[in-house]
This record gives C-alpha cells, structure tokens and sequence, in this order.
C-alpha cells in the first residue's frame, strides 16, 4: 500500500467519539491514528471527527460529514445506495446529536481543507467490509481502517521470518471477508473432468488459496517456535528481564542503555517486532538476560497479540516484566492500562513487574521535571523515574535489577573435579564466584547462584564423572 506512489501520500484522518468514550481518551485516539499514518510515511492533510451514538451501519459518518469528506477530498457529495450486504442508504436523518455539531477537538485540530491531492482515508475504527466499500465507493480513494494501518506498519517492520510470517497470517485473515468478485465473467472457473458443472467461482479459488497459504504459514511458525523454545530452554536458569510496553515508550533506547547492543532505535511506533536478547553491561554475576519485546497499543488487533504469542513467550517466562512507560506522554496512564491489559490476556498475571517511568527528561524544564518526578513516585512508590538518555539512570537500574535477582540467590560450594575443568566457562556463566581454591580432590568453588542452576551443574558434573 503506498509504497508504488510517487511524492508523499496524502490522508485524511476519520474518527467518530461515541459516547463510551471521553473527549480525552478520544483525542489521544485521534492523535495516535496521526502518528501511525506518519509511521507509514503519510502526510495527515486534514481529519473529519463527529460525535455520534453510534457508527453509521454504511459509511461511518452521517451525511453532513461524508459531505464534509468529499469536499476536503475534491469530490461531489452524494448519497451511497443500499449495496448486497444491506446496508442502510446514506440519506437517511442524521442522529441526535445533529450533522453540523462539531466536537472541541475538531474545531481546534482539524484542517478546513487541502492543498493537494489526497489518496487516502484513514478511519479510527474497525471497518466492516461494507462499510470500507461504501466509503470507497463515495470517495473515490483508497480507505484504510486503524487494524490495516497497524497491519501495514507491521508488514513494513517485519525483518524475521517468524515475524513475517507471523504479520501475513493476520493480514491474509484480514483480507478473507473483504474479498469480492472482480468483475463479470470470472465469477466461474471450468469445473470438473470435460468442463462440466459450475466449477469454483473465483471468490471461491481466492479464498481457498488463502486458507492454504495460512495453513502453510502455520506450520511454518511451529517449526520456528520449537526453534526459540529451545533457544529460551538454554536461557532457563538466567535471570532474564523482559522490557514490556507502549509502543514508543523508549524500550528499545533503553536496551541499547542497559545492554550496550546496537539495537534498531526510531521515533517510530512498532519499530521493534523481533524479540532481541542481550546480557546486561557491565556483567552481573550470574549473568543477567535483557530481552526488549513488541510493543503494544490501544486497539491492537487481537490476531496479531494471538499470532506474536510465540514472541510474547519470551515475556511469560522472564523472572521479571520491566513495564516501560513514557512519562511525558500525555495519555500515559491509558497507556499504562492497555498494556497490564494485553500482558493478562497473554496469561503474564503473575510475572513480578517492575514499572519504569522513561522520557521523564521530556516533560519539560528541571522544575517541570523534578514535579513530575515526586508526583509519579506519590502514586506509584516502587517505580523507577528515568531517562533512558542519562547514564546516571539507566546505572540506578541497572543495580535495581541486579538487587531483584540477588533476592533469590543462595551461597553453595562447588567441587569442580580437575578432569571436569570444560565446565569452568559455565559455572562463571550462571555463578558468582565468590572464592576458589585448589584441593587433592579437584578446585573448590564458593558460589552464589539460583537454586536450580546449581542443580543444573551438580547434574553435569555428575553426568561427566560417570561417563
């Protein structure tokens, strides 16, 4: 989508604020939409908002802004009939709030018209198939729902191939109830031995043809999902931090902060989609996992938080959630929300959670700065107030996460016995070794670790004696 057209897309922005929605959560709804069209690489050339008791069944928007639309847009208004999914006709009253009644954030946002041409619409809304086709059909362009926007920044983002494949299922599942016949005289394909019977219709072929793409798919990101499960098998007996959160929230700055990684950094939403692991710089001992995992937003598709489960995993089986909130975010605290949201429904209700307040730099002066401080603090005492930008910070909680582990570290000694010395490289891996000397009976190690890596290496050491 967009990539083929020359110059800079142009969009307008559609959204409805219905009345189970406040004008604060509506406007950061509104703003959002802004920044994943500019993710895309749109320019936003205008937005048509109203306020309504519910979507219009057709087109979304009552008559008086579907008007509105097509004027910004360069077209003609003009009525959309009823089409073979029974939609309701465009002509019909508007509702009780009034077709000329513009929301607040309107009159204070919304451009009075464009300057150009304009080859998109962006709709803040899950659009039915009909709904998208009528809206098409009055505007004459190419119309896109928040879910395809955040497909398409997904599709773009892709790098893996689990990620990959993981973003075509959702899309191709997408695009199964849009398909619709192209035209007359390909509604039926030759059936049967000697061409006889209906045969197929294309509509048919199509979404067969999709069915087994996805089915392919599936079986592709089974076999990769047994490859990270294995991976993550390695990684059991690490300490491993999980770096959750709102898209754009600074997890990725903050990974390439605590771990020294050149990570993918950019003032973009969902600019991270593959889970990278890295060990914390300087080393702590026993080791200790950072992995910075995709991010979430408000509304995102719930085949896509069912599809990256498989990457999500890598959060469900940290020892702790680092929840990476920007604090200078006006709508931080929906923010907030969605994600202990989405992290219940992947099922991490009970992964120890750290919450880390990032961006704080950004709120504005010192003054500014130090009242957001104390006031994020009075509400949430055991979260950390950081810039990921400051190294004074990001030490602080380094040595916060090296505490949380070391809670749970028990003292033990360990006989290493002299023809086992290829087991060095991973006591020091899994261990912090605090003394060490040499016995008749091999090196005696005074370690620190967790219970179950000292278990682990009691059973190699076992394992290599009687072998």
């Amino acid at each position: 989508m967009f990539e083929t057209t020359e110059g800079p897309v142009r969009a307008i922005l559609v959204a409805v604020q219905l009345p189970d929605v406040d004008a604060v959560a509506f406007r950061s709804s509104v703003a959002e939409l802004g920044r994943l069209a500019r993710t895309l690489g749109v320019e936003v050339a205008g937005q048509v908002v109203q306020r309504r008791t519910a979507l219009h069944p057709g087109t979304v928007l009552g008559k008086g802004k579907l008007a509105e639309l097509q004027r910004m847009i360069g077209g003609e208004a003009a009525g959309v009939e009823a089409d073979e999914d029974g939609d309701e006709d465009e002509d019909e009253d508007e509702d009780e709030d009034g077709e000329d009644q513009a929301d607040a954030i309107e009159r204070e946002d919304a451009a009075p018209g464009t300057d150009g041409a304009v080859q998109a619409v962006l709709v803040d809304h899950e659009l039915t198939p009909s709904q998208a086709r009528n809206l098409e059909k009055v505007t004459g362009i190419e119309v896109m729902d928040r879910t395809s926007v955040i497909l398409e920044i997904f599709r773009r983002h892709s790098r893996s191939r689990a990620a990959k494949a993981q973003v075509e299922i959702v899309r191709l599942q997408y695009l199964v109830p849009r398909l619709r016949e192209q035209g007359k005289g390909r509604d039926r394909q030759r059936g049967g031995i000697g061409g006889k019977g209906a045969g197929e219709s294309s509509l048919e072929l199509d979404r067969r043809k999709i069915r087994d793409r996805i089915a392919e798919l599936g079986r592709e990101i089974e076999a990769l999902a047994e490859e990270q499960r294995t991976q993550r098998a390695r990684r059991r007996d690490m300490s491993r931090v999980a770096l959750c959160g709102y898209t754009n929230a600074g997890k990725s700055t903050l990974m390439r902060a605590l771990t020294g990684s050149e990570v993918y950094v950019a003032d973009k939403l969902f600019a991270t989609l593959d889970t990278t692991v890295r060990t914390l710089v300087p080393p702590a001992h026993p080791r200790i996992l950072v992995s910075d995992t995709v991010g979430f937003i408000d509304k995102l598709p719930h085949g896509l938080v069912a599809s990256f489960k498989s990457t999500l995993d890598e959060a469900l089986e940290a020892g702790l959630l680092a929840h990476v909130v920007d604090a200078s975010d006006p709508s931080f605290e929906r923010q907030l929300q969605v994600t202990v949201e989405l992290l219940d429904e992947i099922g991490a209700h009970d992964v120890p959670r750290l919450l880390i307040f990032n961006k704080v730099d950004r709120v504005g002066d010192a003054a500014a700065e130090e009242a957001a401080r104390v006031g994020l603090l009075a509400r949430w005492p055991d979260a950390v107030v950081m810039s990921a930008r400051r190294a004074s910070d990001v030490a602080a909680l380094r040595q916060r996460l090296i505490d949380f582990f070391a809670r749970d570290l028990v003292e033990r000694e360990v006989l290493l016995p002299y023809d086992r010395q290829g087991l060095r490289g991973e006591i020091f891996a899994v261990c912090d070794v605090l003394e060490e000397r040499s016995e008749d009976d091999g090196i005696h190690l005074q370690v620190r670790a967790h219970p179950s890596s000292l278990e682990r290496l009691a059973r190699l050491v076992a394992e290599r004696v009687s072998a």
